[in-house]
């Protein structure tokens, strides 16, 4: 079974970069909060290689601030 935390995760981040490239800054600011948040809540229960991903997710929203 995957891991929901992680794909949740995932699919926030690349919400957060859809919206920085087509929505307001605010709603770009909003996804990007939503997005760490789920990041912090996946890391926890993740295996190596997953936190290995989610730090590069975390990068990625880094470059969106």
């Amino acid at each position: 079974m995957a891991n929901r935390l992680f794909q949740e995760a995932r699919q926030f981040v690349e919400l957060a970069k859809e919206t920085a490239a087509f929505g307001t800054e605010q709603e770009k600011n909003e996804m990007v909060q939503k997005a760490k948040n789920a990041l912090s809540s996946a890391y926890a229960n993740t295996t190596l290689a997953e936190k290995a991903q989610l730090r590069d997710m975390q990068h990625e929203l880094g470059k969106l601030e």
